[in-house]
């Protein structure tokens, strides 16, 4: 007998709103509903928010019944009060910024170039590695220089 696997399941995974621990999920909302669905994230912390909302359950009443923390559900209320209902959506995952490279890294960056010491990406890359202990993608420093506007940044290599 083949198993397909279910394209809701892999749409979730997809965008990381699958919920872990759809088991924890008590609330009668999701006893045998066909629309709500505890494999959904985004739907059961929503529907944790309305619950204490409409006064029907405590902060921690409903965090339980919907098997999430109280946590969960002060950081699922200010991310739906800051960003309403996209809020609730997973951030992406990585870094959000070029945290390897400072302005200080960026700084001798530049100077390479402008002494002509590094003529491409690659070069800066392993300066910046001898300089400063440092592993980065020449790409990193390309897009870092181009958003900084250091004279259209180095050249690939």
């Amino acid at each position: 007998m083949s198993r397909h696997p279910d394209p809701k399941v892999a749409e979730l995974a997809r965008s990381r709103t699958l919920n872990p621990h759809p088991e924890a999920v008590a609330d009668e909302l999701f006893a045998g509903s066909s629309f709500f669905d505890a494999r959904d994230l985004v739907q059961v912390k929503y529907e944790m928010l309305r619950k204490v909302e409409r006064q029907e359950a405590s902060v921690a009443g409903a965090a339980a019944s919907f098997g999430l923390s109280r946590q969960t559900y002060y950081t699922a209320a200010q991310a739906l009060s800051d960003g309403g209902l996209p809020g609730l959506l997973p951030e992406k995952p990585g870094p959000r910024r070029a945290h390897k490279l400072t302005d200080e890294v960026l700084d001798y960056a530049a100077s390479l170039l402008a002494d002509g010491s590094a003529r491409t990406s690659a070069d800066l890359a392993r300066a910046i590695e001898e300089h400063f202990g440092l592993h980065v993608h020449r790409r990193s420093v390309e897009r870092a220089l181009s958003r900084r506007g250091a004279d259209g940044g180095p050249k690939s290599a």
